[in-house]
């Protein structure tokens, strides 16, 4: 593919420039999902999106140019940008003046369980994107075969999201289907073993039977947990054993948890 870069010296674009105020656009969930591309953000985040995924664009400040060469190199369509135009096409404090256009990443379900999965992870209903990018991140590194955005979900191309999945986003397969069931169901048709972690649940990771089977985790919402009609469709039902004083733990936490016990039965 041919590039088109601009150089030091040229005069970068604006936040007036037209494709800066599109490109600014994409920071909407409903405009992410009309035109199929979202901005990731930060020198980790471009770097994996260049090497897994499709980047159609890179806006970054003469600053950060410099910094990163390597980026700048490799990507298809470089454009420079001034701090005002950097401060609005990121979503941080401290924009770090390097951010890329890429294709969405989302597939169907099926698409995401094709391929005998043995490890996946389902969000059901999780509404911090923090939380979501963290989750995406530790599946990740515990070798899952999937993530799944099941229920109403927060956005995974969610700039916060982008940013804590630290490239995660574009490793493995991620998927996002509304119906909770059709979740369900496809899980099922490929062999997987349902799993709910639940504070409530009487069996715990200490005890509980068959993690070295192929297993989908399902982990619900941050403040109401996962639904009755969830939890009971799920095969089993487990809890984090909470040994210290601690109420509880945080979603990511106690994913992190959850998918190295499986990762840990699975790898021995």
């Amino acid at each position: 593919m041919s590039t088109r870069h601009q150089r030091p010296g040229d005069v970068p674009f604006t936040h007036r420039t037209p494709r800066v105020v599109a490109a600014r656009r994409l920071t909407r969930r409903s405009v992410r999902a009309e035109m199929g591309r979202f901005l990731a953000e930060g020198a980790q985040a471009v770097r994996e999106a260049l090497r897994y995924g499709t980047v159609h664009e890179l806006y970054v400040t003469e600053d950060a140019a410099r910094r990163h060469p390597e980026l700048v190199a490799e990507a298809p369509l470089v454009s420079l940008v001034n701090d005002r135009a950097a401060e609005l096409l990121s979503e941080t404090v401290t924009p770090q003046g390097i951010v890329a256009v890429c294709d969405t990443v989302t597939i169907d379900v099926a698409a995401a369980l094709s391929g005998a999965p043995r490890l996946v992870a389902v969000l059901v209903d999780i509404a911090d994107p923090g939380n979501a990018g963290t989750v995406l991140r530790v599946a990740d590194a515990a070798g899952a075969d999937a993530v799944i955005f099941a229920g109403r979900c927060v956005d995974v191309h969610n700039g916060k999201c982008v940013r804590a999945s630290t490239g995660s986003l574009f490793h493995l397969p991620v998927a996002a289907e509304p119906d909770v069931d059709r979740v369900l169901e496809a899980c099922g048709r490929v062999g997987l073993t349902t799993v709910a972690a639940h504070g409530y649940a009487e069996a715990d990771l200490a005890t509980a039977d068959g993690l070295d089977r192929p297993t989908a985790w399902f982990f619900g919402n941050e403040a109401h947990g996962l639904g009755d009609e969830v939890l009971a469709a799920c095969d089993s039902a487990v809890r984090v054993p909470l040994y210290g004083k601690a109420e509880s733990l945080n979603l990511a936490t106690a994913a992190a948890v959850c998918l190295y016990a499986s990762a840990v039965r699975h790898h021995s």
